[in-house]
């Protein structure tokens, strides 16, 4: 029997992930050249395993498998066995999660690929047990067959790794054209797939799915259509009082296994909640829901509470399990209720679903579900927010689920931009100030000779930036230039586009590629819009080129921002459904809506202009406020444009029109209405 160190290579790393795998008997390799060329030394398949700190399931195949003596003996016999954490290596799991998907299989983690000593997928699944179930195999007779497979049938290993390997260098070839109105046929598209009743898709589980709700929010606001709003306000609603939220820390776990949105991934992740964050702040900008505003202040104080860093930016993700076991930490029944809160615990708990026999498992998870409808009156919800500072208090006693502390690129983007539209909507200087903090570590720490870096922790910089994360921190940085009117943060964010077009720009065909022209070279470079549990860079781009160039007057933005658009136009109007992010983006470029607001910043009149201009939901907006000495680019369509008889005047810019100038507060809420409702006209 094969018998590795008590500690595996895997102890020299700094991914909490890996880390946790470093006393598995398997004799795991981190993704390198080391474990490709050990794997064409010995002739073996690689059995690679791909998670993340978090996961409940990677947890379970951990504890049912890697610790398992007999099954790493099988492993390290027949196998190089590579372990990939996919938050710090997101490039390694969108190729063999991209496989998967070939394979027709649906995604998740654990991802479990089967690859040939040169890294070309062939097989793979996500979980599997230890044992058989079900009429399935077993884990060990699943790596015994893919074993002999390749030794002894090996043309069969050919053929599928042919044709996975077609698969990956086809993607998102599409090119084409948009129609003005593709986002409004989106939606009409997507609207039948919707639960009416509990918002979200159809079925179980349900995931936030923040692009599509935006993409319907943007179609709803500009045909006034109160079933796709309603669509959304139903989802928000739902996901805001069900168990996927966390009723006394804050913050929502990564998606439902139910379709009510009861029964929760216990895990939390930084990047749902960023862009929840966002979804709320711009869908409150329009109802004004005092729910949907104590969710984002909860929210917001769950990351500055347990997600900051030391460094002051934010951590990656919660683990779904605590002691082994998985919501051990979230979960509660009815004595302890009860006795933490005394007298008032049977009320508390018939405001929570919190029944004698439980919701799950015989255990409760506080939700409001059952009184979505009725929302607690103000008197109800001061005595609800005491009783659950009880609780909070008496749950601070339990051992925590662990925190993945690595700093990501793209999710504290995502997280900043959030945060920073958030402190401008609510004049919220603290919230602005925690964006600024997190911002100014990403920017200043994880650059390195001019080139920025996808991940830190203890003290590392690892890997080079994929797409994602340039232009999650480009916009970051425009979303404080919103808030701030600093114009070093345009600086900043043309930065990392310069970063972008200088080596992830495919010359041949338009689009980003996900990895830099000297990151390193893996079987295949992926270039796609379509967004996995994150937008992606191809999606999210157009709309952010097309604000630099109003911004600075730079061609250049343009023209790239009309590429980007052809380039996958094709692919979206074939399938809308996974490029919520493109649609949206694609809105904005075309229909974006600056809002020029020129007066002195001791002019009362001039912040109730600001305040009007973010007093309704208009996702296409860009925000100026200006000086009335403040100069714009040349060819800025306000370019010139002054106060009018010495009062503070606001501008509607569209294209390279702007409206007549505004000084009444109300005259300018009705022109933004008016400028939103006018849906676009097909050429």
């Amino acid at each position: 029997m094969t018998n590795p160190p008590t500690e595996n290579r895997l102890a020299q790393e700094t991914s909490p992930y890996l880390l946790q795998h470093k006393n598995n008997p398997v004799d795991w390799h981190p993704w390198g050249p080391e474990a490709l060329a050990e794997a064409r030394s010995q002739n073996k398949p690689i059995l690679l395993s791909v998670g993340y700190a978090a996961c409940h399931w990677c947890h379970v195949m951990a504890h049912e498998s890697f610790e398992n003596p007999d099954i790493a003996d099988t492993m390290n016999r027949l196998f190089i066995n590579i372990k990939v954490d996919r938050e710090e290596r997101p490039d390694i799991d969108t190729i063999y999660m991209t496989a998967l998907h070939a394979l027709g299989e649906q995604g998740g983690w654990p991802l479990t690929m089967f690859l040939t000593p040169t890294g070309e997928p062939f097989w793979g699944g996500t979980y599997f047990p230890p044992e058989p179930k079900y009429g399935r195999p077993g884990f060990p007779q699943i790596l015994e067959e893919i074993a002999r497979l390749y030794t002894q049938e090996p043309a069969k290993i050919h053929t599928n790794r042919d044709a996975l390997k077609s698969a990956l260098t086809k993607q998102d070839e599409t090119t084409g054209t948009a129609p003005l109105d593709l986002i409004l046929k989106a939606a009409s598209q997507m609207l039948p797939l919707m639960d009416k009743e509990n918002g979200g898709l159809n079925g179980a589980p349900k995931f936030p799915q923040t692009g599509l709700l935006d993409v319907l929010w943007r179609a709803g606001l500009a045909t006034n259509n109160a079933e796709l709003t309603s669509a959304v306000t139903t989802a928000l609603t739902h996901m805001c009082e069900g168990g996927i939220y966390d009723h006394l820390g804050g913050g929502f776990a990564r998606y439902s296994v139910d379709q009510n949105w009861l029964v929760p991934h216990f895990e939390k992740m930084l990047y749902d909640n960023a862009l929840l964050i966002d979804r709320l702040t711009e869908v409150w900008s329009e109802t004004k829901d005092p729910l949907y505003a104590r969710r984002i202040e909860e929210t917001i104080s769950w990351l500055a509470r347990e997600m900051t860093t030391p460094e002051g930016a934010f951590a990656a993700s919660v683990d779904a399990d605590a002691e082994g076991e998985e919501g051990k930490f979230t979960v509660w029944t009815d004595s302890e209720i009860d006795t933490a809160l005394g007298t008032d615990g049977p009320w508390f708990r018939e405001q929570y679903d919190a029944t004698e026999e439980g919701n799950w498992e015989g255990k409760i998870i506080l939700n409001r579900l059952p009184r979505v409808t009725q929302p607690p009156s103000d008197a109800e919800e001061k005595r609800l927010a005491i009783l659950r500072a009880k609780l909070f208090t008496c749950r601070e006693t339990r051992i925590a689920p662990a925190l993945d502390d690595k700093v990501l690129l793209d999710w504290n983007g995502l997280a900043i931009a959030a945060i920073a539209n958030a402190a401008l909507v609510f004049s919220r200087t603290d919230w602005l100030e925690s964006a600024i903090y997190a911002y100014r570590f990403v920017s200043d720490s994880m650059r390195k000779n001019g080139r920025t870096f996808h991940s830190y922790r203890a003290g590392q910089l690892q890997h080079a930036a994929m797409a994602d994360g340039l232009a999650n921190i480009a916009g970051a940085a425009l979303s404080l230039f919103e808030a701030t009117m600093n114009w070093s943060f345009v600086d900043e964010a043309q930065r990392y586009i310069s970063e972008l077009n200088a080596h992830y720009w495919d010359d041949e065909r338009g689009g980003y590629f996900y990895t830099a022209d000297d990151a390193e070279a893996l079987i295949v470079r992926t270039r796609t819009a379509t967004d996995d549990a994150t937008p992606a860079a191809n999606g999210t781009l157009p709309g952010l080129l097309i604000k630099l160039y109003a911004l600075t007057g730079d061609e250049q933005y343009r023209a790239r921002a009309d590429a980007l658009i052809n380039a996958f136009a094709g692919a979206v109007v074939k399938n809308t459904f996974p490029h919520g992010a493109w649609l949206a983006s694609f809105d904005t470029a075309v229909n974006l809506t600056q809002i020029v607001i020129i007066g002195s910043p001791t002019d009362p009149a001039r912040a109730e202009l600001k305040r009007t201009a973010l007093d309704l939901s208009l996702p296409t907006r860009l925000l100026l406020v200006l000086n009335p000495n403040a100069s714009l680019p040349d060819g800025h369509p306000a370019k010139g444009k002054t106060m009018v008889e010495g009062k503070a005047t606001a501008y509607i810019c569209t294209g390279p029109v702007c409206s007549i100038p505004v000084t009444d507060p109300g005259d300018l809420r009705a022109a933004l209405e008016a400028c939103r409702l006018a849906p676009p006209e097909e050429n």
